[in-house]
């Protein structure tokens, strides 16, 4: 990936995302891991090659915040998807990534389960319950969504993620 340090934004998100999504296999948490829920971090995903949609959203968050994509830009999404096509009422829990160009800008959104990235517009199977990034929790997923009281204290597994992802090298 550091060949693409001066790459375009669209080219590292692009490159980013296939790199991910073709070198991690999906796999359940209690399979991979031996735990109902466990956030991996890049290096334990693709040490392992397997992980869940967590999995795939850390590690193509660190990614690009090692290639210069500020953090205020990324998102780390918690949605309900709509499974079984536009007239289901069947929703999983599910995580993307989001870029943000600016503050006002309409996301672009990475995920494991469509390999093209695409506008938040475009992903009308995706219904966002929060977002946090290394700034906070957020109501929602826009841009301008307000922080959540607690920042990311509330989120134990991020807590805990981001203290195993600095032992391994990742600010």
């Amino acid at each position: 990936m550091q060949s693409y340090g001066e790459a375009t934004i669209e080219t590292k998100l692009q490159k980013v995302n296939e790199f991910f999504n073709r070198k991690i296999l999906y796999t359940d948490d209690l399979e991979a891991w031996g735990q109902s829920d466990y956030w991996a971090t890049p290096m334990e995903s693709l040490a392992k090659g397997k992980g869940d949609c967590e999995d795939y959203v850390i590690a193509k968050y660190f990614t690009l915040l090692n290639m210069n994509i500020p953090d205020k830009q990324l998102r780390l999404i918690y949605v309900k998807a709509r499974i079984g096509g536009p007239a289901s009422n069947v929703q999983q829990a599910h995580m993307v990534l989001a870029y943000y160009a600016s503050g006002e800008a309409e996301p672009l959104i990475l995920d494991n389960l469509i390999s093209e990235i695409r506008p938040a517009s475009r992903r009308s199977d995706l219904f966002p319950v929060f977002s946090f990034n290394g700034q906070g929790v957020f109501a929602g997923a826009a841009a301008n969504a307000a922080l959540g009281p607690g920042g990311t204290g509330r989120l134990s597994r991020w807590q805990d993620l981001l203290e195993r992802a600095r032992r391994e090298g990742f600010d």
